[in-house]
């Protein structure tokens, strides 16, 4: 590692708790603290980061969650969905938006392992 600190936030609620939200929220903070952000989604989550579904989530007071998603890549942030998770909804890579990377629980352990910090919304 590069002295850069690292965040893992796991992230397992949908569009229906604002949590989802909070979590993008936290990773964006995250980064203005330097770190390097990775969210990994798993349930509901994956549903967050699909075509158009993450057009139409807006939690109150907080940035409509496109917004907070397209800064979040847009700064660098790597956003993980759990492939289980994906298969169990019938998802495919090309269901999600750019950026979002199908990738297995060994990618976060990994940076885990390396030391980084995990948060879970």
């Amino acid at each position: 590692m590069d002295g850069t600190k690292e965040l893992v936030v796991v992230m397992t609620h949908g569009a229906e708790h604002e949590l989802s939200s909070v979590g993008f929220t936290i990773a964006n903070g995250g980064m203005t603290a330097g770190f390097k952000v990775y969210a990994f989604l798993t349930s509901a989550a994956v549903d967050l980061v699909r075509k158009k579904a993450v057009d139409q989530t807006h939690v109150a007071p907080l940035e409509p969650l496109k917004a907070l998603i397209d800064d979040f890549l847009r700064r660098g942030g790597t956003i993980w969905a759990c492939p289980p998770c994906v298969k169990a909804r019938g998802y495919q890579q090309e269901d999600f938006i750019e950026g979002v990377k199908v990738v297995g629980a060994s990618a976060m352990h990994e940076r885990l392992l390396a030391g980084a910090t995990a948060l879970s919304f």
